[in-house]
């Protein structure tokens, strides 16, 4: 039976999404449908408000601008395939497209956790270091700075995707979760997976622990230096410029920290609860923080408030 099973691949795999729950899938299509659509509309504008208005073209809204095209494809990578999931009762995907999701998503999430350290350290620079900003955030910097962190994410995933994919699976194919998550495969394999386990532990502690240590760190220096401005109106200047990442950066890494840290139930009742909520807490991580990206920086960022409406002004007055 042993030799049967190592001798049948896995040429595909059968997501069990929230089959489950039948009564949530047509709720959980209509709602996460519309947070997708409010997804593509609001990261698409801002990715066209920081091209087209020149008043928006430095570092900061550059690394935006990447922030956003990052949103669109890491929810395009999964969510297409989760709706449709929701509406069909054949939820299947290939090997090579599982293998694809798994290293889309990866890249995009350990691209975002390097993107965010790095517009941590472009508002350091430019409240505690202003006269100096032009110079240390030259357009060859921050380009780099982009690039490097779009290379670093794509190389970890093409790492851990590659290993999770060598694994043998002995014909088990069927996935307990919406979508092909690393860890959610991970459990399929029949091997001992303690060096998949190390490696992606190393990498917790390099994408999510030293990020959020530079992010502490650079605030520190940060409010140290507002609260050092005489000036009450000087000091709110100084902190709007920051506070929209400050926002973002709590809501990704928080969600993230209280999905990996979530305490497993001893219960065997709440098991079924349990499960409903590994699959829920990664569908938020997924689109709720892509969705409110967008709308925090709007709302409390004047030049993109007003560089989207002299965009919606041009398209209503040369229609």
């Amino acid at each position: 039976m042993e030799k049967a099973n190592w001798s049948s691949p896995v040429v595909g795999f059968i997501l069990l999404g929230l089959s489950a729950h039948p009564r949530l899938e047509k709720t959980f299509f209509v709602l996460i449908l519309s947070m997708y659509l409010v997804i593509l509309l609001g990261n698409g504008v801002l990715i066209l408000v920081t091209i087209l208005d020149s008043r928006l073209h430095t570092p900061m809204y550059f690394f935006l601008g990447n922030l956003s095209f990052l949103d669109i494809c890491y929810t395009t990578s999964s969510i297409p395939l989760v709706l449709d999931g929701f509406l069909t009762p054949s939820k299947t995907i290939s090997f090579s497209g599982c293998a694809m999701q798994m290293f889309l998503s990866f890249a995009m999430g350990a691209t975002e956790c390097v993107l965010l350290g790095m517009m941590a350290f472009d508002r350091y620079v430019a409240i505690c270091n202003p006269l100096r900003y032009p110079v240390v955030m030259s357009r060859s910097v921050y380009v780099s700075m982009a690039v490097s962190s779009w290379t670093i994410g794509g190389a970890a995933s093409v790492v851990h995707t590659s290993l999770t994919i060598q694994l043998p699976f002995c014909g088990n194919n069927v996935i307990n979760h919406l979508a092909c998550e690393i860890l959610a495969v991970l459990k399929l394999a029949c091997v001992d997976i303690s060096i998949n386990v190390i490696s992606m532990g190393v990498t917790n502690v390099i994408f999510l622990g030293v990020p959020v240590l530079f992010i502490s760190v650079s605030y520190v220096f940060i409010i140290a230096t507002i609260l050092r401005i005489p000036s009450a109106e000087g000091r709110k200047k100084a902190f709007s410029t920051c506070s929209a990442h400050l926002t973002v950066v709590v809501i990704f890494y928080g969600t993230l920290f209280f999905m990996y840290r979530k305490p497993k139930s001893k219960d065997p009742l709440g098991a079924d609860k349990e499960d409903l909520s590994d699959k829920l807490i990664p569908l938020f991580y997924g689109v709720v923080t892509p969705m409110l990206n967008p709308v925090i920086y709007s709302l409390r960022n004047k030049d993109v408030k007003a560089a989207v409406k002299n965009l919606v002004a041009q398209k209503y007055f040369t229609q």
